[in-house]
């Protein structure tokens, strides 16, 4: 699997609908999911890139990689309050997200998946 790049409407349907539940936060996937928040004129956005590509291929069966340019889709930026990027937000079944800002290195990117999303 690939990582897969959001617009707002896909976020509302695929992720959580915080328009619809503004207070609450209701994961709608079937897996867990990362979500990148990046820029494409960002440095350390580039240098988690291809990271994410090889953990989507690994970890495809298993959770969702997802994709949201800041530029593109600045509502969703706003409505996670994205300050800096990359900001990352890791997604769990269940329970809240957890975010985190700045590059992580792949096994720092390993841990946080098999820690918080398939919580192993």
């Amino acid at each position: 699997m690939k990582t897969i790049h959001l617009t707002k409407t896909d976020f509302l349907s695929k992720v959580a609908n915080y328009e619809a539940n503004p207070t609450e936060w209701k994961y709608l996937g079937d897996k867990p999911a990362i979500i990148d928040f990046y820029a494409s004129w960002c440095g350390p956005c580039k240098m988690i890139a291809p990271i994410l590509e090889e953990l989507a291929a690994e970890y495809g069966d298993s959770l969702y990689i997802y994709k949201i340019d800041t530029e593109a889709e600045q509502e969703l930026a706003a409505a996670f309050d994205i300050r800096s990027i990359p900001t990352l937000l890791f997604v769990p079944m269940e329970g809240a997200p957890q975010m985190a800002q700045g590059a992580m290195s792949k096994s720092m990117f390993k841990e946080a998946i098999e820690s918080v999303l398939l919580k192993k």
